[in-house]
């Protein structure tokens, strides 16, 4: 659910504060990740936490009007499937090669071989 439209969007007055003293090159340290990003963060370096460490987020136009914490992960991905999916990804990485050195000899012995029914 959004927020109320006449309360406007939720911006840390503190954060403020850093962002209008900031030049381009500083990188703003914040823990505040339910603040929402303006046209005045534009070009602006973030150091937001994610609970651990501190994540790196450039502001930009396409930015403006979501939150910080949007772009600073709480959680590392890993993958999906487990054994079977390992399973799967180490047999695609080599069936390329095997296909590569069957595919050799079965093109020379084509070139070898006369063509049927053409003369």
């Amino acid at each position: 659910m959004s927020r109320s439209l006449k309360k406007g969007p939720f911006v840390d007055e503190r954060l403020m504060e850093k962002v209008n003293k900031a030049k381009p090159s500083d990188i703003i340290k914040t823990w505040s990740r339910a603040c929402v990003i303006t046209p005045e963060m534009i070009g602006l370096t973030f150091a937001v936490h994610n609970g651990k460490a501190f994540i790196t987020v450039k502001a930009s136009e396409d930015m403006v009007g979501h939150k910080l914490g949007e772009f600073s992960f709480t959680t590392k991905f890993v993958r999906h499937g487990g054994k079977m999916q390992r399973d799967l990804e180490a047999g695609k990485s080599a069936a390329p090669a095997a296909t590569t050195q069957i595919a050799a000899p079965a093109a020379s012995a084509k070139s070898a071989a006369p063509a049927k029914g053409k003369k």
